[in-house]
């Protein structure tokens, strides 16, 4: 016998007559910690209090249709499969929604609203700020939201019996994999990565806000230089292209483009630099 990291029993908290998933609360959660930090490191840089938690309300809609029909098309086969079930891609309550998916369709809902918001305020700040002032804040409802993972007892990795092994009930076990008791917590590699880089972030967040833009950008390319060691774990159903899943196609060119991104708004803060010491 060797130590492992148990999973939890039921994905429900029963409430006398309600049963809640844990995974639904993971998520409120982490928006609420999100809305909370994005809104007082947005306060700083000019924006009114309620800001964030306006722009949430379109933002949110949109980062959880995104998240859902990115799940969908990158893991189709509980779907569009031979023995799929179509209606169950609406069952957003019972898990999976691609991080993609959510942060790209979230951050164009949350652009439309602050445009909409910038220009019947007259806000004083761009919404570049605005996005470095909601990266930690993002990350931490990450962080949050992947425990929502660990009582679903899904997206988990290959097996194995390092000491923080997590274990997995015999019905939750993919296809061939039966046999193994235990597997890598790849929610928990995940949400340690996401914390870091958001402690990164906000202790950064002085020296990089000259040029705003650029602590987005580094978000972005953290999350996804980890999500790549990440996706090499993992080993649930996905769309395969090439050998690779897609996420890690996905990762490779959003990291690409958060490199670029973060190496341009680079270039303009040694410009600006040299402009100040020339005067």
């Amino acid at each position: 016998m060797y130590l492992a990291i148990p999973s939890p029993t039921s994905p429900f908290l029963d409430i006398g007559p309600l049963a809640i998933r844990y995974y639904a609360l993971s998520i409120v959660l982490g928006v609420i910690i999100a809305v909370f930090l994005g809104s007082r490191r947005a306060q700083k840089v000019g924006a009114p209090p309620t800001l964030v938690s306006d722009v949430a309300l379109l933002a949110i809609p949109f980062g959880v249709i995104g998240g859902r029909v990115y799940h969908v098309i990158s893991t189709p086969d509980p779907y569009f499969g031979a023995n799929g079930d179509l209606l169950s891609a609406l069952y957003i309550w019972e898990g999976g929604l691609g991080i993609w998916g959510a942060i790209s369709l979230g951050f164009f809902g949350a652009w439309l609203a602050f445009n909409r918001y910038k220009e019947k305020l007259n806000l004083p700040l761009s919404f570049a700020q605005f996005a470095d002032a909601l990266a930690p804040g993002i990350l931490l409802a990450q962080v949050v939201g992947r425990f929502g993972n660990w009582f679903n007892q899904e997206l988990f990795g290959k097996p194995t019996t390092l000491p923080w092994a997590l274990e997995i009930s015999p019905r939750n076990r993919p296809f061939g994999y039966s046999q193994f008791e235990t597997f890598h917590p790849t929610f928990l590699y995940e949400a340690i990565w996401s914390l870091a880089l958001a402690l990164i972030l906000i202790a950064l967040t002085q020296k990089l806000s000259a040029v705003p833009g650029r602590i987005f950008a580094l978000y972005v390319a953290g999350y996804c230089l980890g999500r790549l060691f990440i996706e090499q774990l993992r080993i649930d159903s996905a769309l395969l292209f090439l050998g690779f899943r897609l996420n890690t196609w996905t990762s490779l060119a959003v990291l690409a483009l958060a490199l670029l991104a973060y190496i341009r708004l680079a270039k303009r803060s040694d410009s600006q630099t040299q402009s100040r010491d020339l005067e």
